[in-house]
C-alpha cells in the first residue's frame, strides 16, 4: 500500500467571480445597439448549419449576424 499523501485545495469560495470570458461577452457590441445582448442558442440538423456556415464564409459574414438580421426581418426592432 502507497503512503503518499494528496492534498487538496481550499474549497471555493461560494460567490463565482467573473471570468475573462464573461467581460468579454457583456463588452460585445455593434455600436449601433444600445440595449444588452442576449445569448440565445438552438440546436439546428449538421448539414443545415454546414450550408449556413458555408454561404457565410463565401460573403464574408458571421452566422450571428446573419441569423441576427433575419430575425430583425421577421420580428421588427421592437
Amino acid at each position: 500500500m502507497s503512503t503518499k499523501k494528496v492534498q487538496i485545495g481550499a474549497k471555493p469560495t461560494s460567490k463565482a467571480t467573473p471570468t475573462i470570458v464573461d467581460a468579454w461577452v457583456d463588452s460585445r457590441s455593434n455600436g449601433d445597439e444600445p440595449e444588452q445582448m442576449k445569448r440565445l442558442t438552438i440546436d439546428v440538423p449538421e448539414s443545415l448549419h454546414r450550408a449556413i456556415k458555408t454561404s457565410c464564409a463565401m460573403r464574408g459574414t458571421k452566422i450571428a449576424d446573419e441569423v441576427r438580421e433575419i430575425l430583425l426581418q421577421k420580428y421588427g426592432n421592437q
